[in-house]
């Protein structure tokens, strides 16, 4: 646990949502004997960064693997159409200053980014900072092109434009050769900012990508992108499955 003079109250909260479209029951799924949701539990617990680490679920199931894995989870009342939407419902009640989200298909989370995404609330300019997230650089083509993984395009500060499925920016001239960045499903807010994004409407560029950070640009408030060398796997789709394996059995 973190150290008992910090007086800022962090807390993880981890959506966990049993039926996913491209991935039914994928948090369920065996990952190297151990579900993908008790991994993605006990990686964040393991940081020893936060006060609480909490799995925020639609389902019996989930809740009971979590139990077995000796954490608390906590069923969400309402359907929701996403997971920050999720665990905003039961952020209300918590005293906290600063909320985690860590999706519960990120069984790679490190303690190292996490660190650096906490940070930039701490910078001298950081009470400016309601939301922060990761990114990492995308140099595989083939992942640059897939609609899977979510691209951020930002400002020479670090700051969000744009987040999109399709590859941005455009590469209508070769000789620029921009960085492609792909966005990590991993948020820090401060619980004002939670709370607010949560009765704010999805907008039309969220409805049409389905990526639930726009709704913060659509609505004017920013997010400052942190770097990370993740080289984690998401798993979001059966293949990711198979990859996040190999990458197990190459780490041994």
């Amino acid at each position: 646990m973190r150290a008992p003079d910090d007086d800022v109250r962090r807390v993880a909260l981890i959506p966990a949502r049993l039926g996913a479209t491209r991935f039914p029951r994928k948090l369920l799924a065996v990952l190297g004997g151990r579900t993908v949701i008790r991994r993605t539990y006990e990686s964040v617990r393991a940081t020893g960064l936060f006060d609480a680490v909490r799995v925020v679920t639609d389902s019996a199931e989930i809740a009971e693997e979590v139990a077995r894995a000796g954490g608390e989870a906590v069923m969400s009342l309402r359907a929701h159409d996403s997971g920050t939407d999720r665990i905003a419902e039961v952020a209300e009640g918590m005293d906290a200053d600063v909320l985690l989200n860590v999706q519960g298909d990120e069984p790679f989370t490190r303690r190292e980014p996490l660190e650096k995404l906490l940070a930039v609330f701490e910078e001298p300019r950081g009470n400016a900072v309601q939301v922060a997230s990761l990114m990492q650089e995308l140099r595989e083509p083939a992942l640059v092109r897939d609609p899977n993984y979510v691209k951020v395009a930002v400002d020479v500060a670090g700051n969000a434009l744009f987040f999109s499925r399709s590859p941005i920016p455009f590469v209508r001239d070769p000789s620029a050769r921009p960085t492609f960045w792909e966005h990590i499903g991993v948020y820090a807010f401060r619980r004002d900012a939670l709370l607010s994004f949560a009765r704010l409407p999805a907008g039309p560029l969220e409805r049409a990508e389905k990526v639930e950070c726009l709704r913060f640009l659509e609505h004017g408030i920013g997010l400052r992108m942190v770097e990370t060398e993740y080289m984690g796997v998401e798993i979001d789709t059966p293949e990711d499955l198979v990859r996040a394996e190999r990458l197990l059995a190459e780490r041994g």
